[in-house]
């Protein structure tokens, strides 16, 4: 067998469904063998966007997402993508090409060591150097990728190998079952939540994998422990919940903070290091339980008294199985952060100031979103917003970069998601920045036929570090840019594009969107200067009131 076919035999046999990327010269031979496989090639229009979309495969399906790309400037687009997927744990395996290894005539024309390259940025990297090695390479690529703690891994499958012959072997995966946790350390958390007198669960972004929501779930439902998450926890529980507190969205001084510093116990279920912590320990002034699939990483700012590790869900049902719930537990104060934030984080959402303000923006999509659409959201300063503001109700709806935070993923993202689920509503959040560091994407989006809408918040300028830069009192210097008329941008791809001059223009204009199956691009002028206005007063009431 020709080692390309058999290198996309294994790919088949993992369960490959797309592979995303731009084939060079050194990928024909795989090229032609995926011209007759099951597998469906999604040609894009730069490395970096097939990474992403890989990836965000990766991040909903729990599969590891594929992208391919060739040598050399291919290979170098694809190390942000890698990044991101190594940094949110989302499993993604990159094929890149290379010269042929065993009789080179071309010097080293465009051929750099992509291998030792990729090795800083993920799991597993490394070239086939014979087609008797690509069985056991694919299938070790695949687990390192998907085992947890996922991430990206990386084979270089050069232009002589692929065309040489082999054997057609392959290698099946394995039964694996993920360790669970030892029962004594279950009855140590179990002994140290009934102690606690105001116990508080904290989901972070581990928990948002491997159908851990349904344990948690249970566990706030059957005991009525209050909750908050992390960015990357959205939408584990049903944020609408009583007992949701908040979203770990700023550094500190919000409601949520409020509440954890009130915490005798904080029950830390999917730790991620890679995230921003939202407490810090001292002096032991707080118990923390680290629930996780991995052992804590130890800081001085983080360590926990009892890990519990091993598979989450089946830790939650342990610790379920064994908790009854106490009469000295006390949510009293929680009840009060709840009330104060209930009373504040609306302010602004029926406002009809325009350009549109913040608030209003992400109400108006909650609003016209079904429980299941998926926002998938680039990276500026709306982050805060959306993270802070917008209630999730279902695990992987609200796709945010918390550990990268790269720009120029957001559109990609969604055209990943709307793949994975058609028949769900998927909106793409993206500031102008950001935007433009993927647009040639929509013709993408158009040529697959997605139903995709893309809303731009437009304030001309590089708007995070633009605020930032005022809050650290330096001039306003070198963020400010130009754009194009985004209408005439779409159209000339094929898509629809719309403007809102008015902030009652955007819930109904949503609303006609979703009904109407084509590449909708929204350009919505925002106008983030009253940042610091709203979150201080909002910070100034929660201190007058908690």
């Amino acid at each position: 067998m020709k080692a390309s076919d058999l290198f996309v035999k294994a790919l088949e046999q993992e369960g490959v469904e797309y592979i995303f990327g731009i084939p060079g010269e050194e990928n024909l031979d795989l090229l032609e063998s995926l011209r007759t496989s099951s597998i469906k090639l999604i040609l894009t229009r730069h490395e970096q966007a097939a990474g992403f979309m890989a990836a965000t495969y990766g991040r909903l399906t729990g599969k590891v997402g594929v992208c391919m790309s060739t040598l050399g400037p291919g290979a170098t687009n694809f190390v942000t993508a890698a990044a991101y997927a190594q940094l949110g744990a989302m499993p993604m395996l990159m094929i890149t090409g290379q010269k042929p290894i065993k009789a080179s005539k071309q010097g080293r024309f465009q051929v750099l060591d992509v291998v030792d390259m990729m090795r800083p940025i993920t799991k597993y990297t490394a070239q086939i150097v014979s087609g008797e090695r690509i069985a056991s390479q694919v299938r070790e690529a695949f687990r390192i990728a998907s085992a947890e703690r996922p991430g990206a891994v990386h084979l270089e499958l050069p232009e002589d190998i692929a065309d040489e012959e082999t054997s057609p072997n392959l290698i099946t995966e394995s039964y694996v079952r993920r360790p669970t946790a030892e029962p004594k350390a279950i009855k140590h958390a179990v002994d140290m939540i009934e102690l606690a007198k105001s116990p508080l669960l904290l989901i972070g972004a581990g928990a948002n994998r491997k159908m851990s929501s349904n344990m948690l779930t249970e566990l706030v439902d059957d005991f009525g422990i209050p909750f908050v998450t992390t960015q990357m926890g959205k939408g584990v529980v049903d944020e609408t919940k009583e007992l949701f507190l908040g979203n770990t969205t700023l550094s500190d001084g919000d409601f949520v903070h409020r509440a954890i510093e009130h915490a005798d116990l904080i029950i830390n279920v999917g730790h991620d290091v890679v995230e921003k912590p939202p407490f810090f320990m001292r002096n032991n002034d707080k118990k923390v339980i680290h629930i996780n699939y991995n052992a804590a990483e130890v800081d001085p700012v983080y360590f926990p008294q009892v890990e519990v590790v091993g598979d989450i869900a089946n830790s939650i049902w342990a610790i379920k199985e064994q908790l009854q719930t106490q009469k000295h537990w006390d949510f009293s104060y929680f009840d009060k952060v709840k009330k104060a934030e209930e009373k504040e984080l609306p302010h602004g959402c029926d406002d009809d100031r325009f350009p549109i303000y913040p608030q209003r923006l992400v109400s108006d999509v909650r609003k016209a979103m079904p429980d299941d659409g998926i926002i998938a959201l680039d990276n500026g300063v709306y982050k805060i917003w959306f993270a802070r503001n917008y209630k999730a109700r279902k695990p992987n709806t609200v796709l945010l970069d918390n550990a990268l935070a790269t720009m120029g993923a957001g559109l990609p993202s969604a055209m990943a998601s709307k793949l994975v689920y058609p028949d769900r509503p998927v909106v793409a959040i993206c500031g102008d920045g950001g935007f433009m560091m993927n647009s040639q994407e929509l013709e993408t989006a158009v040529r697959l036929n997605q139903h995709l809408i893309i809303l731009i918040l437009r304030d001309d300028a590089y708007g995070m570090i633009k605020w930032k830069q005022a809050n650290m009192n330096f001039d306003n210097f070198g963020l400010d840019y130009g754009n194009p008329d985004y209408v005439k941008y779409v159209e000339a791809y094929g898509g629809k594009g719309h403007r809102i001059e008015a902030a009652d223009q955007l819930l109904p204009l949503l609303k006609k969107c979703m009904q109407e199956h084509a590449v909708h691009l929204i350009d919505i002028p925002i106008d983030y200067s009253e940042n610091d206005e709203i979150l201080n007063n909002q910070l100034r009431l929660l201190s007058a009131k908690v």
